[in-house]
């Protein structure tokens, strides 16, 4: 079989993985196609020629380009991954759709805009484009036997889902994605309310995110689902990054104690901690599992659990939790906003985050 030819935009620069700022997402993503037969790495674009040319050294990539749409119009690509910052995502997005890749796998959040998000899922369904995103948690082992507990009613019947984050839009995007991973993909949000505090400025790849909120929603199966971010103590408020509330007991994901994921029945004082084979929350080989599982979806002609449909319901109750803090009350879904409310009342005054340096 002809091997996918896969380009890579955005390749920042190689880190240590120990780096604040993590490992550069392109080189994992490059990563999981160099392991796989099916696939061929034959391009990469970045907007600096020392990174591009580091990268395509480091995986023997023989084209390099400063301009992706040149890379798009030239290399006549089958997959594209996208590993720039939000802001980027929809044009970038866009302009793969209309250049006849077979998929686009692009790093989260989906976009800086709900119009944005939901512009991109659109432009693909037309195009006929496997547009997925890297909620890569999804193939995590502290979620998968979490998910698989909840699946064998160990807790019982499922009521409430609770996740701790340091904020809700660029870390949070992943454990809001994981209550639908639990869930069961395809149960969307009915409402969200929610309130933020942004006093000090917090931009994550260019993007405002709040310094602490509180957000209540429901689904659309009577679950209903809470999120705290960006204690000031520095700490978790919920204890841990997900929490699964049943009927007969709770499973902790993430928990603050260290155990990547933990569970108590009913009428136990004692914690339970199942085996992950020493896999934390962050890894390792999540991504490598991604997209792996990204290609074998695109050859074999079915739906991934890291698509558009189901990365829009985190993402509108991302964007819904910052218009509802803008109307100061309810929203109720489908979200009827372009923009980023959060944004936007920081460009209008209604909030001022002084910056850190004042």
């Amino acid at each position: 079989m002809k091997k996918l030819r896969v380009g890579i935009i955005g390749t920042g620069r190689k880190k240590p993985r120990g780096d604040r700022f993590g490992y550069a997402m392109a080189y994992q993503h490059a990563e999981g196609y160099q392991a796989l037969d099916t696939c061929e790495l034959v391009a990469c674009a970045d907007i600096v020629q020392e990174n591009a040319d580091a990268f395509a050294q480091n995986f023997g990539i023989g084209k390099t380009y400063l301009d992706y749409r040149q890379m798009l119009s030239e290399e006549d690509l089958d997959v594209v991954s996208i590993c720039t910052w939000m802001h980027l995502h929809e044009p970038m997005v866009l302009d793969a759709c209309e250049s006849g890749v077979k998929a686009i796998h692009c790093e989260k959040p989906m976009a800086d805009t709900w119009g944005g998000a939901t512009r991109m899922a659109q432009a693909a369904e037309k195009a006929g484009v496997q547009l997925t995103f890297n909620h890569q948690r999804r193939y995590g082992e502290p979620f998968t036997i979490a998910k698989q507990m909840l699946d064998d009613g160990k807790i019982g019947r499922l009521e409430r889902l609770e996740c701790g984050a340091g904020n809700l839009y660029d870390t949070g995007t992943h454990f809001v994605d994981m209550f639908s991973f639990f869930l069961g993909d395809g149960v969307a949000a009915k409402w969200v309310l929610c309130q933020v505090d942004y006093r000090t400025e917090n931009l994550v790849f260019g993007s405002h995110n709040e310094n602490q909120q509180v957000l209540l929603t429901e689904y659309e199966n009577g679950v209903f689902g809470v999120v705290m971010t960006g204690a000031p103590d520095g700490g978790n408020p919920v204890g841990c990054v997900d929490k699964l509330i049943g009927s007969e007991g709770v499973i902790e994901v993430g928990a603050q104690s260290g155990a990547p994921i933990r569970y108590r029945l009913a009428g136990q004082s004692e914690w339970t901690e199942p085996d992950t084979g020493g896999a934390s929350i962050h890894g390792p080989r999540f991504i490598e599992r991604a997209v792996a599982d990204v290609i074998d979806c695109l050859l074999q002609g079915r739906k991934c659990q890291l698509d558009a449909g189901n990365a829009l319901i985190a993402t509108e109750i991302i964007f819904g939790a910052y218009e509802s803090s803008r109307r100061r009350g309810r929203v109720d879904f489908p979200l009827q906003i372009e923009d980023n409310p959060l944004a936007a009342m920081v460009a209008s005054g209604d909030l001022c985050p002084e910056k850190e340096d004042e």
